[in-house]
Protein backbone atom coordinates (compact mmCIF):
# COMPACT_ATOMS: atom_id res chain seq x y z
CA UNK A 1 0.00 0.00 0.00
CA UNK A 2 1.16 3.41 -0.81
CA UNK A 3 2.34 6.24 1.84
CA UNK A 4 1.46 8.88 -0.29
CA UNK A 5 -0.33 12.27 1.57
CA UNK A 6 -4.09 11.91 0.34
CA UNK A 7 -5.39 15.38 -0.19
CA UNK A 8 -9.45 16.01 0.09
CA UNK A 9 -11.35 18.63 -1.65
CA UNK A 10 -14.82 19.07 -0.72
CA UNK A 11 -17.06 19.15 -4.04
CA UNK A 12 -19.88 21.32 -3.87
CA UNK A 13 -21.42 24.27 -5.71
CA UNK A 14 -24.05 26.98 -5.38
CA UNK A 15 -27.50 25.29 -5.68
CA UNK A 16 -30.12 22.78 -4.42
CA UNK A 17 -28.27 20.37 -5.72
CA UNK A 18 -24.75 19.16 -7.60
CA UNK A 19 -24.61 15.47 -8.55
CA UNK A 20 -27.38 13.50 -6.27
CA UNK A 21 -30.59 14.13 -8.02
CA UNK A 22 -32.91 13.86 -5.56
CA UNK A 23 -31.55 13.72 -2.40
CA UNK A 24 -32.86 17.73 -1.21
CA UNK A 25 -35.71 15.57 0.04
CA UNK A 26 -33.91 13.94 2.30
CA UNK A 27 -35.22 15.04 5.90
CA UNK A 28 -31.95 15.52 6.82
CA UNK A 29 -30.42 17.25 3.86
CA UNK A 30 -29.78 21.18 4.39
CA UNK A 31 -29.26 22.05 0.65
CA UNK A 32 -31.54 24.80 0.87
CA UNK A 33 -29.40 26.89 2.60
CA UNK A 34 -26.99 27.05 -0.43
CA UNK A 35 -27.85 30.82 -0.43
CA UNK A 36 -27.33 31.37 2.99
CA UNK A 37 -23.80 32.88 3.99
CA UNK A 38 -23.94 31.02 7.13
CA UNK A 39 -24.28 27.39 5.80
CA UNK A 40 -21.00 28.14 3.81
CA UNK A 41 -19.10 29.38 6.39
CA UNK A 42 -20.12 26.91 9.03
CA UNK A 43 -18.94 24.53 6.46
CA UNK A 44 -15.21 25.91 5.90
CA UNK A 45 -14.39 26.01 9.45
CA UNK A 46 -15.47 22.24 9.96
CA UNK A 47 -12.93 21.50 6.83
CA UNK A 48 -10.57 23.62 7.97
CA UNK A 49 -10.41 21.90 11.23
CA UNK A 50 -10.63 18.14 9.63
CA UNK A 51 -7.72 19.64 7.13
CA UNK A 52 -8.71 19.60 4.12
CA UNK A 53 -7.08 21.48 1.07
CA UNK A 54 -10.10 22.80 -0.04
CA UNK A 55 -13.64 23.59 -0.88
CA UNK A 56 -14.26 23.31 -4.79
CA UNK A 57 -17.14 24.52 -6.41
CA UNK A 58 -18.63 23.61 -9.50
CA UNK A 59 -20.67 26.05 -11.55
CA UNK A 60 -22.84 25.72 -14.82
CA UNK A 61 -23.38 29.11 -16.91
CA UNK A 62 -26.97 27.74 -18.76
CA UNK A 63 -29.73 25.51 -17.75
CA UNK A 64 -29.69 21.86 -18.21
CA UNK A 65 -32.20 21.59 -20.82
CA UNK A 66 -31.33 18.47 -23.62
CA UNK A 67 -33.60 16.35 -21.68
CA UNK A 68 -37.28 16.56 -23.37
CA UNK A 69 -35.40 19.46 -25.20
CA UNK A 70 -36.48 21.98 -22.23
CA UNK A 71 -35.67 22.85 -18.87
CA UNK A 72 -38.83 21.81 -16.83
CA UNK A 73 -36.80 18.80 -15.57
CA UNK A 74 -34.12 20.54 -14.36
CA UNK A 75 -36.11 23.02 -12.71
CA UNK A 76 -38.63 20.51 -11.47
CA UNK A 77 -35.80 18.29 -9.60
CA UNK A 78 -33.42 21.50 -8.97
CA UNK A 79 -30.88 19.82 -11.09
CA UNK A 80 -27.98 22.58 -10.84
CA UNK A 81 -30.72 25.42 -11.35
CA UNK A 82 -31.24 27.57 -9.94
CA UNK A 83 -27.32 28.32 -9.17
CA UNK A 84 -25.46 31.49 -8.10
CA UNK A 85 -22.23 32.85 -8.85
CA UNK A 86 -19.67 30.59 -6.62
CA UNK A 87 -17.38 33.72 -7.01
CA UNK A 88 -19.52 35.60 -4.37
CA UNK A 89 -19.25 33.40 -1.53
CA UNK A 90 -15.81 32.78 -1.55
CA UNK A 91 -14.63 36.35 0.60
CA UNK A 92 -16.86 35.28 3.61
CA UNK A 93 -15.48 31.87 4.39
CA UNK A 94 -12.19 33.02 4.02
CA UNK A 95 -12.59 35.66 6.66
CA UNK A 96 -13.62 32.83 8.85
CA UNK A 97 -10.71 30.29 8.07
CA UNK A 98 -7.17 30.94 7.71
CA UNK A 99 -5.43 27.90 5.54
CA UNK A 100 -8.39 26.46 3.92
CA UNK A 101 -8.00 26.87 -0.15
CA UNK A 102 -11.16 27.55 -1.97
CA UNK A 103 -11.88 26.88 -6.23
CA UNK A 104 -14.18 27.96 -7.65
CA UNK A 105 -14.93 26.76 -11.52
CA UNK A 106 -15.46 29.80 -13.68
CA UNK A 107 -15.13 29.56 -17.91
CA UNK A 108 -13.18 31.51 -19.55
CA UNK A 109 -15.73 31.12 -22.91
CA UNK A 110 -17.46 33.79 -21.54
CA UNK A 111 -14.99 35.91 -20.00
CA UNK A 112 -12.72 38.45 -20.87
CA UNK A 113 -8.72 37.97 -19.50
CA UNK A 114 -8.07 41.37 -18.19
CA UNK A 115 -11.63 42.11 -16.07
CA UNK A 116 -11.63 37.80 -15.16
CA UNK A 117 -7.59 38.43 -14.18
CA UNK A 118 -8.21 41.05 -11.64
CA UNK A 119 -11.19 39.25 -10.29
CA UNK A 120 -9.37 36.88 -9.45
CA UNK A 121 -5.91 38.57 -8.00
CA UNK A 122 -8.81 40.46 -5.71
CA UNK A 123 -9.97 36.95 -4.39
CA UNK A 124 -6.28 35.89 -3.86
CA UNK A 125 -5.73 39.25 -1.96
CA UNK A 126 -9.13 38.70 0.52
CA UNK A 127 -8.02 35.13 0.94
CA UNK A 128 -4.38 35.69 1.67
CA UNK A 129 -3.04 33.39 -1.11
CA UNK A 130 -6.20 30.71 -1.05
CA UNK A 131 -7.66 30.63 -4.12
CA UNK A 132 -7.81 28.33 -7.09
CA UNK A 133 -9.65 28.41 -10.46
CA UNK A 134 -11.03 25.53 -12.36
CA UNK A 135 -10.66 26.20 -15.64
CA UNK A 136 -13.50 25.24 -18.04
CA UNK A 137 -14.42 26.19 -21.57
CA UNK A 138 -17.98 25.46 -21.34
CA UNK A 139 -20.35 22.83 -23.49
CA UNK A 140 -24.20 24.03 -22.51
CA UNK A 141 -25.65 25.72 -25.64
CA UNK A 142 -28.01 27.26 -23.53
CA UNK A 143 -24.99 29.17 -21.78
CA UNK A 144 -23.99 29.92 -25.32
CA UNK A 145 -27.41 31.53 -26.17
CA UNK A 146 -27.77 33.38 -23.21
CA UNK A 147 -23.90 34.67 -23.59
CA UNK A 148 -23.98 36.29 -26.93
CA UNK A 149 -22.44 33.91 -29.00
CA UNK A 150 -25.63 32.17 -30.31
CA UNK A 151 -24.27 28.85 -31.59
CA UNK A 152 -21.32 26.76 -29.46
CA UNK A 153 -17.74 27.31 -30.45
CA UNK A 154 -16.50 23.89 -31.75
CA UNK A 155 -14.81 21.59 -29.05
CA UNK A 156 -11.28 22.25 -30.48
CA UNK A 157 -11.56 25.95 -30.81
CA UNK A 158 -12.79 26.28 -27.22
CA UNK A 159 -9.35 24.98 -26.19
CA UNK A 160 -7.60 27.02 -29.15
CA UNK A 161 -9.46 30.04 -27.87
CA UNK A 162 -8.67 29.14 -24.06
CA UNK A 163 -4.72 28.56 -24.62
CA UNK A 164 -4.51 31.84 -25.45
CA UNK A 165 -6.84 33.34 -23.07
CA UNK A 166 -4.29 31.57 -20.55
CA UNK A 167 -0.88 32.81 -22.64
CA UNK A 168 -3.00 36.89 -21.77
CA UNK A 169 -3.41 35.91 -17.78
CA UNK A 170 0.04 34.95 -17.59
CA UNK A 171 1.17 37.90 -18.94
CA UNK A 172 -0.54 39.52 -16.41
CA UNK A 173 -0.68 37.70 -13.49
CA UNK A 174 3.15 37.00 -14.01
CA UNK A 175 4.70 39.34 -15.86
CA UNK A 176 3.12 42.81 -15.69
CA UNK A 177 4.23 43.50 -12.47
CA UNK A 178 7.81 43.32 -10.91
CA UNK A 179 7.95 41.74 -7.35
CA UNK A 180 9.42 44.99 -6.25
CA UNK A 181 6.98 47.39 -8.22
CA UNK A 182 5.21 48.25 -5.29
CA UNK A 183 7.25 50.65 -2.76
CA UNK A 184 4.91 52.77 -0.76
CA UNK A 185 7.34 55.13 0.20
CA UNK A 186 5.59 58.34 1.61
CA UNK A 187 8.59 60.41 1.97
CA UNK A 188 9.48 60.53 -1.89
CA UNK A 189 5.20 60.48 -2.80
CA UNK A 190 5.92 57.09 -4.82
CA UNK A 191 3.62 54.27 -3.74
CA UNK A 192 4.16 52.43 -7.09
CA UNK A 193 7.33 52.71 -9.36
CA UNK A 194 6.27 52.87 -12.82
CA UNK A 195 9.41 51.89 -14.06
CA UNK A 196 8.62 48.46 -12.70
CA UNK A 197 5.12 48.05 -14.43
CA UNK A 198 4.76 46.97 -17.96
CA UNK A 199 2.35 46.79 -20.69
CA UNK A 200 2.11 43.50 -21.96
CA UNK A 201 1.35 44.22 -25.57
CA UNK A 202 -0.59 41.61 -26.59
CA UNK A 203 -2.32 41.10 -30.10
CA UNK A 204 -3.23 37.48 -31.07
CA UNK A 205 -6.31 35.46 -32.96
CA UNK A 206 -8.94 36.22 -29.62
CA UNK A 207 -7.60 39.08 -27.91
CA UNK A 208 -6.00 42.43 -27.95
CA UNK A 209 -4.89 43.61 -24.44
CA UNK A 210 -1.84 45.98 -25.32
CA UNK A 211 -1.51 47.64 -21.31
CA UNK A 212 -0.12 47.06 -17.75
CA UNK A 213 -2.20 45.19 -15.41
CA UNK A 214 -4.50 47.06 -13.57
CA UNK A 215 -4.08 45.22 -10.02
CA UNK A 216 -0.51 44.68 -8.35
CA UNK A 217 0.60 40.71 -7.71
CA UNK A 218 -1.19 38.83 -5.00
CA UNK A 219 0.23 36.24 -2.81
CA UNK A 220 -0.03 33.84 -5.22
CA UNK A 221 0.18 35.55 -8.48
CA UNK A 222 -1.47 32.94 -10.32
CA UNK A 223 -4.11 31.11 -8.76
CA UNK A 224 -4.02 27.39 -8.10
CA UNK A 225 -4.90 26.06 -11.48
CA UNK A 226 -7.39 23.04 -11.78
CA UNK A 227 -9.01 20.99 -15.14
CA UNK A 228 -11.39 18.04 -15.51
CA UNK A 229 -11.22 17.91 -19.55
CA UNK A 230 -11.78 13.94 -20.24
CA UNK A 231 -11.05 14.53 -24.45
CA UNK A 232 -7.62 14.09 -25.52
CA UNK A 233 -7.39 17.99 -26.39
CA UNK A 234 -8.48 18.57 -22.67
CA UNK A 235 -5.60 16.42 -21.94
CA UNK A 236 -3.63 18.30 -23.91
CA UNK A 237 -4.70 21.53 -21.88
CA UNK A 238 -4.38 19.97 -19.08
CA UNK A 239 -0.44 19.12 -19.28
CA UNK A 240 0.25 22.62 -20.24
CA UNK A 241 -1.54 24.57 -17.77
CA UNK A 242 -3.17 22.39 -14.71
CA UNK A 243 -1.73 21.92 -11.21
CA UNK A 244 -4.82 19.71 -10.31
CA UNK A 245 -6.75 17.49 -12.57
CA UNK A 246 -9.90 15.78 -11.85
CA UNK A 247 -10.49 12.39 -13.66
CA UNK A 248 -14.01 10.45 -13.41
CA UNK A 249 -14.75 6.69 -13.44
CA UNK A 250 -15.87 3.80 -11.72
CA UNK A 251 -12.85 1.74 -11.10
CA UNK A 252 -9.44 2.73 -10.55
CA UNK A 253 -8.09 0.70 -13.30
CA UNK A 254 -10.00 2.69 -15.72
CA UNK A 255 -8.93 5.97 -14.23
CA UNK A 256 -5.22 4.66 -14.29
CA UNK A 257 -4.51 5.04 -18.15
CA UNK A 258 -5.89 8.27 -18.12
CA UNK A 259 -4.08 9.77 -15.33
CA UNK A 260 -0.62 7.86 -16.58
CA UNK A 261 -0.84 9.65 -20.04
CA UNK A 262 -1.59 13.40 -18.06
CA UNK A 263 1.42 12.90 -16.38
CA UNK A 264 3.07 11.37 -19.78
CA UNK A 265 1.69 14.64 -21.65
CA UNK A 266 2.83 17.33 -18.33
CA UNK A 267 6.65 15.60 -18.56
CA UNK A 268 6.26 16.51 -22.57
CA UNK A 269 6.18 19.90 -21.97
CA UNK A 270 8.99 20.02 -19.88
CA UNK A 271 6.82 19.65 -16.63
CA UNK A 272 7.69 17.34 -13.73
CA UNK A 273 4.85 14.72 -14.23
CA UNK A 274 3.66 14.49 -10.46
CA UNK A 275 3.67 18.50 -10.20
CA UNK A 276 0.15 17.43 -11.31
CA UNK A 277 -2.15 16.75 -8.49
CA UNK A 278 -4.68 14.22 -9.56
CA UNK A 279 -7.98 13.62 -7.51
CA UNK A 280 -10.98 11.61 -8.08
CA UNK A 281 -14.67 12.66 -7.54
CA UNK A 282 -16.38 10.19 -5.17
CA UNK A 283 -18.96 9.99 -2.42
CA UNK A 284 -18.49 9.21 0.72
CA UNK A 285 -20.60 7.34 2.92
CA UNK A 286 -19.18 6.57 6.21
CA UNK A 287 -20.55 5.27 9.11
CA UNK A 288 -19.29 3.77 12.89
CA UNK A 289 -19.73 0.38 11.17
CA UNK A 290 -19.98 -1.09 7.65
CA UNK A 291 -23.66 -2.35 8.24
CA UNK A 292 -24.39 0.77 9.14
CA UNK A 293 -23.56 3.07 5.99
CA UNK A 294 -24.60 -0.21 3.68
CA UNK A 295 -28.01 0.53 5.50
CA UNK A 296 -27.76 4.23 5.13
CA UNK A 297 -26.33 4.17 1.70
CA UNK A 298 -29.75 2.30 0.87
CA UNK A 299 -31.92 5.04 2.35
CA UNK A 300 -30.29 7.55 0.25
CA UNK A 301 -31.05 5.17 -2.76
CA UNK A 302 -34.59 5.31 -1.73
CA UNK A 303 -34.71 9.16 -2.50
CA UNK A 304 -33.34 8.71 -5.77
CA UNK A 305 -34.37 10.45 -8.74
CA UNK A 306 -34.50 9.21 -11.87
CA UNK A 307 -36.26 12.27 -13.94
CA UNK A 308 -33.26 14.46 -12.21
CA UNK A 309 -30.58 11.67 -12.98
CA UNK A 310 -31.42 11.70 -16.83
CA UNK A 311 -31.36 15.74 -16.90
CA UNK A 312 -27.68 15.39 -15.83
CA UNK A 313 -26.84 12.29 -18.12
CA UNK A 314 -28.71 14.14 -21.24
CA UNK A 315 -26.55 17.05 -20.76
CA UNK A 316 -23.08 16.53 -21.55
CA UNK A 317 -24.79 13.63 -23.71
CA UNK A 318 -26.22 16.23 -26.01
CA UNK A 319 -29.05 13.73 -26.85
CA UNK A 320 -32.88 13.60 -25.33
CA UNK A 321 -32.28 10.33 -23.90
CA UNK A 322 -36.04 10.64 -22.90
CA UNK A 323 -37.24 9.13 -25.94
CA UNK A 324 -35.44 5.72 -25.00
CA UNK A 325 -37.22 2.94 -23.15
CA UNK A 326 -35.20 3.13 -19.84
CA UNK A 327 -34.51 -0.49 -19.94
CA UNK A 328 -32.71 -0.04 -23.36
CA UNK A 329 -28.65 -0.85 -23.42
CA UNK A 330 -26.54 2.28 -23.66
CA UNK A 331 -24.68 1.01 -25.98
CA UNK A 332 -27.25 0.45 -28.63
CA UNK A 333 -29.22 3.87 -28.01
CA UNK A 334 -26.12 6.00 -30.14
CA UNK A 335 -22.85 5.06 -31.06
CA UNK A 336 -21.83 8.31 -31.45
CA UNK A 337 -22.64 10.01 -28.07
CA UNK A 338 -20.54 11.84 -25.71
CA UNK A 339 -16.99 9.61 -25.45
CA UNK A 340 -16.66 10.21 -21.45
CA UNK A 341 -19.90 8.90 -20.71
CA UNK A 342 -20.23 5.83 -22.83
CA UNK A 343 -16.80 5.37 -21.28
CA UNK A 344 -18.13 5.36 -17.92
CA UNK A 345 -20.62 3.27 -18.26
CA UNK A 346 -21.03 1.39 -20.82
CA UNK A 347 -17.35 0.67 -21.10
CA UNK A 348 -15.95 1.28 -17.34
CA UNK A 349 -16.78 -1.82 -16.01
CA UNK A 350 -17.07 -5.26 -19.18
CA UNK A 351 -19.05 -7.40 -17.20
CA UNK A 352 -21.71 -4.87 -16.66
CA UNK A 353 -24.50 -3.99 -19.65
CA UNK A 354 -25.99 -0.53 -18.54
CA UNK A 355 -29.40 0.51 -19.36
CA UNK A 356 -30.56 4.12 -18.69
CA UNK A 357 -32.59 2.82 -16.04
CA UNK A 358 -29.35 1.28 -14.33
CA UNK A 359 -27.41 4.81 -14.74
CA UNK A 360 -30.24 6.72 -13.23
CA UNK A 361 -29.99 4.75 -10.47
CA UNK A 362 -26.20 4.43 -10.13
CA UNK A 363 -26.28 8.26 -10.29
CA UNK A 364 -28.95 8.79 -7.88
CA UNK A 365 -26.21 9.21 -5.00
CA UNK A 366 -22.96 10.25 -6.05
CA UNK A 367 -23.50 11.24 -10.34
CA UNK A 368 -20.64 9.54 -12.65
CA UNK A 369 -18.29 9.09 -9.90
CA UNK A 370 -17.64 5.79 -7.31
CA UNK A 371 -19.53 5.40 -3.87
CA UNK A 372 -16.91 4.38 -1.05
CA UNK A 373 -19.52 3.01 1.71
CA UNK A 374 -18.44 1.64 4.78
CA UNK A 375 -16.37 2.70 8.47
CA UNK A 376 -13.46 4.68 8.51
CA UNK A 377 -11.13 1.58 8.23
CA UNK A 378 -13.11 0.22 5.11
CA UNK A 379 -13.19 3.82 3.00
CA UNK A 380 -9.53 4.23 3.77
CA UNK A 381 -8.40 0.76 2.81
CA UNK A 382 -10.48 2.11 -0.65
CA UNK A 383 -9.07 5.48 -1.04
CA UNK A 384 -5.51 3.53 -0.71
CA UNK A 385 -6.49 0.75 -3.31
CA UNK A 386 -7.89 3.62 -5.89
CA UNK A 387 -4.21 6.16 -5.26
CA UNK A 388 -2.06 2.77 -5.40
CA UNK A 389 -3.55 1.37 -8.66
CA UNK A 390 -5.03 4.76 -10.44
CA UNK A 391 -1.54 6.81 -9.02
CA UNK A 392 -3.83 9.47 -7.72
CA UNK A 393 -2.93 12.57 -5.23
CA UNK A 394 -6.70 12.48 -3.74
CA UNK A 395 -10.11 12.41 -3.88
CA UNK A 396 -12.74 15.32 -4.68
CA UNK A 397 -15.40 14.38 -2.24
CA UNK A 398 -19.42 15.01 -3.56
CA UNK A 399 -22.27 15.29 -0.96
CA UNK A 400 -25.02 12.81 -1.13
CA UNK A 401 -26.68 15.03 1.83
CA UNK A 402 -25.65 18.80 3.14
CA UNK A 403 -23.85 18.63 5.39
CA UNK A 404 -24.43 15.09 6.27
CA UNK A 405 -21.66 13.63 4.08
CA UNK A 406 -19.06 16.05 5.04
CA UNK A 407 -19.70 15.34 8.96
CA UNK A 408 -19.67 12.08 8.53
CA UNK A 409 -16.10 11.78 6.47
CA UNK A 410 -14.77 14.38 9.33
CA UNK A 411 -15.77 12.19 11.98
CA UNK A 412 -15.01 8.83 10.52
CA UNK A 413 -12.56 8.91 8.05
CA UNK A 414 -10.27 11.77 8.55
CA UNK A 415 -9.41 10.02 11.88
CA UNK A 416 -8.10 7.04 10.42
CA UNK A 417 -6.21 8.29 7.34
CA UNK A 418 -4.34 10.55 9.46
CA UNK A 419 -3.57 7.09 11.80
CA UNK A 420 -2.12 5.37 8.77
CA UNK A 421 -0.38 8.63 8.37
CA UNK A 422 -1.47 9.49 4.87
CA UNK A 423 -3.46 12.66 6.09
CA UNK A 424 -1.17 15.20 7.70
CA UNK A 425 -1.71 16.80 10.95
CA UNK A 426 -1.76 20.00 9.76
CA UNK A 427 -1.23 22.89 6.77
CA UNK A 428 2.01 23.92 5.51
CA UNK A 429 2.24 27.47 4.51
CA UNK A 430 -0.36 30.05 4.06
CA UNK A 431 -1.47 29.75 0.58
CA UNK A 432 -3.42 27.20 -1.36
CA UNK A 433 -0.67 26.23 -3.36
CA UNK A 434 1.69 25.45 -0.40
CA UNK A 435 -1.07 22.77 0.66
CA UNK A 436 -0.38 20.71 -2.26
CA UNK A 437 2.94 21.17 -2.76
CA UNK A 438 4.61 22.60 0.54
CA UNK A 439 5.49 25.81 2.47
CA UNK A 440 7.41 28.23 0.44
CA UNK A 441 5.33 27.09 -3.31
CA UNK A 442 3.42 29.87 -3.13
CA UNK A 443 3.31 30.89 -6.49
CA UNK A 444 3.81 28.90 -10.13
CA UNK A 445 6.30 26.17 -10.08
CA UNK A 446 9.72 26.62 -12.34
CA UNK A 447 8.57 24.08 -14.50
CA UNK A 448 5.03 25.25 -15.01
CA UNK A 449 4.82 26.87 -18.46
CA UNK A 450 3.38 30.02 -17.30
CA UNK A 451 6.61 30.74 -15.32
CA UNK A 452 8.43 31.80 -18.34
CA UNK A 453 6.06 34.79 -18.14
CA UNK A 454 8.04 36.20 -14.99
CA UNK A 455 10.34 38.89 -15.56
CA UNK A 456 14.12 38.69 -14.10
Amino acid sequence: MTARTIHLNAFENCSPVNISSGLWRHPEDQSHRYKDLSYWTELAVMLEGAGFDSIFLADVLGMLDVYQGKPDGALRTATQVPINDPLSILSAMAAVTKNLGFAATVSLTYEQPYSFARKMTSLDHASNGRVGWNIVTSYLDSAARNLGRGEQLSHDERYDRGDEFMAVLYKLWEGSWEDDAVVIDKARGVYVDPAKVHPIGHHGRYFNVPDAFIAEPSPQRTPVLFQAGSSARGQTFAASHAEGVFVHGTRPEVIAPVVANIRAAAAAEGRDPRSLKVFAVTTVIAAETDGEAEAKYAELLSYADYEGAMVQFAGPLGLDVSKYDPDLPLTEINPNAAHFTRHLFADADPDTVWTLRDIAHYMGVGGMGPKFVGSGKTIADEMQHWVEIADLDGFNITYAIRPGTFVDTVKYVVPELRRRGLMRAGYEGSTFRESLYGAGQKQLRDDHPGRKYRRG
